[in-house]
């Protein structure tokens, strides 16, 4: 095997990884503010079906846990066996940022232990949802640390290179770069909306098969309130977000908009075709690039034509770019109308074809997470340290590359599936119903 083919199976792998992971990640960083949410709203409305949420999203949390851990593992094992020459000059930088994730992962894992095991063992319910405080903390801080190091990877600070070796190193300086704080806040932001269409779309799709219990149209509800903020959210980081790549990665943002000239008063592409350099078909929204990058519409934007050809993201991105946003969009014009249908109490949010769309929420958000971590790392390119390292670089000369991928993707498989049999069994045979049968058959106990 020649550099050229370590280097595509290197990213070919890296990129089967990422975007396992990344699924399970997602889940693990947002479900825990979901139960907690459900929780403090059953203990402040003295509702038993909100506590059985926590509960059952609790135990779908746990097994996603359990493959995120073997898939983030991976990760770092990945990451030294094929990108050595990065780690080797990156190292030391990032370590600080790295370690942390791991001890916010433990922080997390005790605290998510202790509140698994001590439910019903408080009287005052309100100690118990105190545990689930860190665990909140923990996962999202997990989320925080990792991208970190995804932002350093863009915007590379906190040390000089010297003759091709890091001195004067600022780890502290490193971390808190120019793409992080966006980068940060966007990551977050996306999690928790994803985990609140998930949530939703499973609600959803009870309510098609024929259980009309209340507990999944509060479920419903209230996790659509929760993805309405987010998504919403979500798009207000996004617009720092463009103004970021316009002051700091300017060849990713002309590349995402196929601006090819820099001029004033740039317009907004919206997907199209490009044919010869010249793109047919597209929807241009007048002054909305300049508006993006610069908050004025007569501004003028850094189009490719300031780049060395060698150094623009490959041009697909565009097509990544505005599928994430289309997705973001629907959703939040999704969430929003179910929620005015419920307030002012329309009837087409019961009709199954309205639900069909709730329950296609759930894989869009997932969807628009692998588009948007495809468009991070992809425009990223020709680097994998901005300015500084070049992916092919990076990347080990090892002829074993290819049989590493088949080995993971098997495992990726397995995992896949076997999560999937685990947790369709776990609440196939343990109904919402069932279990609001039981607790009632336990209490009637206790009070004998």
């Amino acid at each position: 095997m020649g550099n050229e083919e370590s280097v595509f199976f290197s990213r070919v792998l890296t990129e089967l990884t990422l975007s396992f992971h990344i699924i399970y990640a997602t889940i693990g960083v947002g479900i825990p503010l979901m139960i907690m949410i459900a929780q403090w709203v059953g203990i402040k409305k003295q509702d038993e079906h909100y506590i059985l949420m926590a509960r059952r999203w609790t135990r779908g949390f746990v097994i996603t846990v359990a493959v995120g851990v073997v898939t983030g593992t991976a990760i770092g094992l990945q990451l030294s066996l094929l990108w050595p020459n990065f780690m080797e000059l990156a190292g030391n930088v990032i370590a600080l940022p790295l370690f942390m994730e791991t001890f916010a992962f433990f922080f997390e894992a005790i605290f998510l232990g202790i509140y698994l095991y001590t439910w019903d063992r408080f009287e005052n319910q309100k100690k118990h949802l105190l545990l689930l405080i860190p665990v909140a903390i923990g996962a999202s801080f997990s989320a925080v640390f990792i991208t970190i190091v995804n932002a350093f990877m863009n915007a590379p600070q906190g040390f000089d290179l010297v003759n091709g070796q890091l001195v004067n190193i600022n780890p502290v300086l490193a971390m808190f770069n120019p793409a992080m704080p966006t980068k940060v806040a966007h990551v977050l932001a996306t999690a928790y909306m994803t985990s609140a269409f998930v949530l939703a779309s499973i609600g959803a799709y009870r309510l098609l098969k024929g259980s009309n219990h209340v507990y999944h149209k509060k479920a419903l509800f209230l996790t659509l309130k929760i993805g309405l903020i987010f998504s919403i959210a979500a798009a207000m980081i996004g617009d720092f977000s463009g103004k970021y790549l316009a002051e700091y990665q300017p060849e990713k943002l002309a590349a995402a908009e196929w601006h090819f000239e820099t001029h004033e008063g740039a317009p907004l592409m919206l997907y199209g075709v490009l044919d010869d350099g010249e793109v047919k078909y597209a929807i241009k929204v007048p002054y909305a690039l300049s508006i993006l990058a610069h908050s004025n519409p007569k501004a003028e934007v850094i189009g490719l034509d300031q780049f060395e050809d060698d150094e623009i993201p490959p041009l697909y991105i565009h097509y990544l770019f505005d599928s994430m946003v289309t997705i973001g969009m629907w959703l939040t014009g999704l969430s929003l109308l179910y929620v005015l249908g419920v307030w002012f109490k329309m009837s087409f949010i019961h009709a199954r074809w309205f639900r069909w769309l709730l329950v296609l929420g759930g894989p869009l958000s997932i969807l628009a997470i692998e588009l948007g971590w495809w468009f991070a790392e992809v425009g990223r390119q020709p680097w994998i340290l901005r300015g500084i390292l070049r992916t092919e670089e990076a990347a080990t000369t090892s002829g074993h590359v290819d049989t590493m991928l088949l080995m993971f993707a098997g495992l990726y498989l397995v995992l896949g599936i076997g999560s999937g049999v685990v947790l369709t069994r776990m609440f196939r045979k343990n109904t919402v119903e069932q279990e609001l049968a039981d607790r009632d058959l336990e209490r009637e106990g206790d009070m004998r």
